[in-house]
């Protein structure tokens, strides 16, 4: 086989599994690939040995041929987003506090993906504790986009989808708080599947029963491998007391639905509300035409509740969170000198709060929760863009204006993804085209809660249609 990195992941599997391309050839074809682009983007760190790499690719081998199958990823190289445990592989959350931690034990997603096979051969970059839709830190810099690398590539999943993008590795796991899976999908022309709260079990982590904003989930290629690596990432777990006991399988089976006389409810800019660079609408409602030829009925919706509300409530809730999390290093003057800005904008504030606020803002997300299940009583799905601004300069921390109008805070350019966010609900990143810019885009579509399999569904069905991600792959590869 000429170059098993030019394989989709499903493909690939199937290649390793009937022999006709070795493990060692898989990862020396994608080790070659990333010396070649990898200093071009910086999406991979902390890359492994590769003399120890290559060995245990070897063992896959040997596994091969003694009959033994781990599963699908059997001999993938994988890299892990680096706010993900990778035990005896360093973890640094992109901050110069911890540039040399290592830690002990896996976290979840990471074990599942190892159980079926995987390698870890390095980490993916983020920005510092995964704030921000702009991946750089201190530690290995800004990762840059797939089709230019002078813009940004996103993030917080940033390092994950240039990653994808440029066939450094066959799919990656990435985690989302605000957008971190679909916003760098959007920017690099990949599929980022943010899944159900507790689709994908979190942790092990001290703060199980709270951390209720953010989900690991998957990135692909195609809705395909994306099936694939969420039907290895989910499943309940004793460890993860909210995780869903649901059976994964159904993931990992062919995709295709029929989706005659579904009514997907067009979003768009929240009545006026949210600005838009131009072009991005268009974009967006020229890829829902194309879904009307499956027989989809396209609708304009209005939101039915103040956008302000959620993006107060999205504010006061997050901040809370990250200061919970943070507050430690915070708390230490030597350690709080090497915390990013927004980092310590966002940990003051939520140390300010009181538990009252607290309960008001999550009593806004459960309202909030339920004007939507009252809206999929009509509608089966639910779209709006990704992002609100094309990818901009790397070397551009946040947008301070789009559209004319002035961003209050370091991400506001982004309160597109906080609908979703706040609602628990599977939503995922479908490419749709390219700007004038030459720069890619994407659109989410929001399905209801646990309705991830049609979620998944609608997506193959959008790639069958539009084929972005095989139509304009990145020059630079």
């Amino acid at each position: 086989m000429s170059d098993p990195t030019s394989l989709d992941a499903a493909a690939l599997s199937q290649a390793i599994h009937t022999r006709a391309v070795s493990c060692r050839e898989v990862m020396q074809a994608y080790l070659d690939r990333i010396e070649r682009l990898n200093p071009r983007v910086s999406a991979i760190v902390s890359l492994q040995d590769q003399e120890r790499l290559l060995a245990q690719a070897d063992e896959r081998d040997s596994q091969l041929a003694r009959g033994q199958w781990l599963g699908w990823m059997h001999g993938f190289p994988i890299a892990v987003k680096d706010l993900a445990a990778t035990a005896g592989i360093r973890t640094t959350l992109g901050s110069p506090l911890l540039r040399e931690f290592v830690p002990a034990e896996d976290a979840i997603v990471v074990a599942r993906m190892k159980a079926a096979g995987a390698i870890v051969i390095g980490k993916t970059n983020t920005p510092e504790f995964g704030l921000g839709s702009q991946t750089y830190n201190n530690v290995f810099g800004a990762t840059g986009n797939a089709y230019d690398p002078s813009k940004t590539c996103g993030g917080s999943s940033g390092g994950a989808a240039v990653a994808v993008a440029l066939r450094l590795v066959p799919v990656a796991d990435g985690s989302d708080m605000m957008g971190s899976l679909r916003n760098p999908a959007a920017y690099n022309n990949v599929l980022g599947f943010r899944p159900s709260f507790g689709r994908v079990p979190a942790g092990p982590a001290p703060e199980i029963f709270l951390q209720q904003l953010s989900t690991d989930g998957p990135m692909a290629r195609t809705a395909t491998d994306l099936g694939l690596l969420l039907a290895t990432q989910a499943g309940a777990d004793p460890r993860a007391p909210l995780s869903i006991p649901e059976d994964p399988a159904s993931f990992a089976a062919p995709l295709a639905g029929d989706f005659k006389g579904t009514r997907i409810g067009w979003l768009g800019d929240l009545g006026g509300h949210l600005p838009f660079e131009d072009g991005i609408l268009p974009l967006c409602r020229g890829t829902l035409s194309l879904l009307s030829d499956f027989g989809c009925v396209v609708e304009d919706v209005a939101l039915g509740f103040p956008p302000e509300r959620l993006w107060t409530a999205w504010c006061g809730l997050r901040s809370w969170l990250v200061s919970g999390r943070l507050n430690e290093l915070y708390a230490v003057p030597a350690k709080r000198k090497q915390i990013k800005p927004e980092a310590i904008w966002e940990i003051e504030n939520g140390l300010a709060m009181k538990a009252s606020e607290v309960l008001e803002l999550s009593r806004v997300r459960s309202a909030w929760y339920q004007r939507l299940r009252v809206l999929f009583e009509t509608y089966d799905f639910l779209a709006l863009p990704t992002a609100q601004v094309f990818p901009f300069d790397v070397t551009l921390h946040w947008p301070r204006e789009v559209a004319g109008r002035r961003m209050d805070t370091y991400h506001r350019w982004m309160e597109v993804v906080v609908p979703a966010s706040l609602s628990g609900c599977p939503t995922i990143n479908v490419p749709v085209g390219f700007g004038a810019n030459g720069l890619p885009m994407g659109m989410q579509i929001i399905g209801p809660h646990r309705a991830d399999l049609a979620v998944l569904q609608l997506a193959y069905a959008h790639e069958q249609a539009t084929g972005w991600v095989m139509k304009r792959p990145p020059a630079l590869g």
